[in-house]
């Protein structure tokens, strides 16, 4: 079920009709917000339901364990089975079919003699392998849940009915954000009031999610991106080179939509979850660019992974620059199951790598670099390193990165792709930035005091405009795959 659908208006609501009619009676309240998050997860396919159930009962069942364990081993035992346990299941339906198509490359390079016809079976029957949607974000929401109850930085919950519904929650279930328990959980726990609701912030966030999702992502996917990705042999220096940037805008556009509609559906329900993104492009350096794009998982990684690592507590330099690239090559693995991904982590490492050995050396020659035209040329800096990223992310394979990076130096070649409405339509999608984070407040706030007729009116004019102005149909959006 994807936002922007008749299938899914219908739904939200009906959820949200009986969500605040069952406010009063909370265990009841509970029971039908989960029904209503599996039956959300199960549109796509029911039999994944049961790994949503096996994962509820599994993990607050090793929080529960380490939480009333005294013995410091119990409770390590523990964490070591559900960290296995999650890390198996993300394992076997993203990474499987990997694994063995690079076991099948390596066992065809041997020496011959050896019978190979069981690598064949294993491929076979790893091909059939359907990825669950979500997967990495619900399993990651159960690690960190894990995680913070052996940490002790917050018990578990009250009932496997309030982890179970925190893990299922719909609304950020199968994009994100990530959310961390210790916020979600203890909102679910209690009932909510609907003089809270924070009207004006939901409509403006779920408007601006249907923007940059129905008007930019897919217009620039169906016009440039596309085409041009999928033949990149046929075009020149300048559709090739806007190809880029525009896959850039689409990617930001589709998956922060996602979030905004994620976030405002929440509001609506009465709940308050973190942002996601806030204008990652305009940021000035790498490690800003990290602190503001995808925001849940790069603090995820931080936290769960660069930290217990060492993170830049280590007395050697190598040592950071160490964490630092274990961290983003397992975030590119993240991703996906492709050596594409892990260069694209792999760059990202780099890159972070560089700039803090280059702020370093600066710092101790007393280099400051001040002004608004410094500024200006580390976010243009900034903007190609990280569109030179996304060549790798959206490239099916490493042959079709290098034939992008190829087309850029087809001088020669007629601009077909590159038009007017094309160009208009990334300088819109980067300006869309400016929707993110607490810039527009004042406009949410205002439209809050609104009378409800005229909050309803003005909604309804903007969302007939963009509908107007979005293709037929709408495509899946691009982290449903992760």
């Amino acid at each position: 079920m994807i936002f922007p659908t008749i299938d899914f208006a219908v739904f939200f609501l009906i959820v949200f009709s009986v969500n605040w009619l069952l406010r009063s009676r909370t265990g009841l309240w509970k029971a039908f917000m989960l029904a209503a998050s599996y039956f959300f997860y199960g549109y796509w396919d029911w039999r994944f339901v049961g790994l949503l159930v096996a994962s509820s009962i599994i993990n607050h069942g090793a929080a529960r364990g380490i939480a009333h364990a005294r013995n410091i081993h119990i409770r390590r035992t523990l964490l070591t089975l559900a960290v296995t346990f999650n890390l198996a299941t993300i394992s076997f339906f993203k990474y499987a079919l990997f694994f063995v198509e690079q076991s099948f490359w390596v066992a065809t390079r041997l020496p011959r003699g050896a019978d190979f016809d069981w690598w064949m079976g294993i491929f076979d029957a790893a091909g059939t392998i359907i990825l669950p949607v979500g997967i990495s974000f619900f399993t990651f929401q159960a690690l960190s849940y894990v995680g913070d109850v052996y940490r002790r930085r917050m018990p578990p919950a009250d009932s496997l009915l309030d982890f179970a519904l925190y893990l299922a929650f719909f609304p950020q279930l199968v994009a994100g954000p990530i959310v961390r328990a210790a916020h979600l959980v203890y909102q679910l726990a209690k009932a909510r009031q609907p003089d809270r609701i924070d009207v004006g912030r939901a409509t403006f966030l779920i408007l601006a999610g249907l923007f940059k999702k129905i008007v930019v992502a897919n217009y620039l996917a169906a016009h440039i991106v596309d085409p041009v990705f999928s033949r990149p042999d046929l075009y020149g220096t300048w559709d090739t080179l806007f190809a880029v940037y525009a896959y850039a805008i689409q990617i930001y556009c589709d998956f922060s939509a996602y979030s905004d509609m994620a976030i405002g559906f929440c509001l609506l329900l009465g709940f308050h979850i973190p942002l996601n993104f806030d204008a990652p492009y305009l940021a000035d350096s790498i490690q800003k660019f990290w602190r503001r794009w995808h925001m849940s998982l790069s603090f995820f990684l931080r936290d769960y992974l660069y930290i217990p690592l060492g993170g830049s507590r280590t007395k050697r330099a190598h040592g950071v620059y160490r964490n630092l690239m274990i961290t983003f090559l397992l975030g590119g693995l993240w991703h996906g199951a492709g050596w594409t991904f892990i260069a694209w982590g792999a760059l990202h490492g780099i890159y972070l790598c560089v700039e803090r050995f280059q702020h370093q050396w600066a710092q101790r020659r007393g280099w400051q670099l001040e002004g608004w035209f410094p500024a200006l040329w580390r976010r243009v800096w900034v903007w190609h390193l990280v569109c030179l990223s996304w060549l790798f992310f959206r490239g099916q394979s490493f042959a079709d990165a290098l034939e992008m990076l190829r087309a850029l130096g087809r001088h020669a070649a007629p601009v077909e792709m590159l038009t007017v409405p094309v160009f208009i339509m990334v300088v819109v999608g980067y300006a869309s930035q400016l929707l993110d984070g607490e810039r527009c407040q004042r406009v949410w706030d205002t439209f809050t005091r609104w009378h409800p007729v005229w909050q309803g009116g003005v909604a309804a004019i903007i969302l007939t405009v963009i509908l107007g102005l979005g293709p037929q149909g709408v495509a899946p959006f691009i982290y449903f795959q992760f």
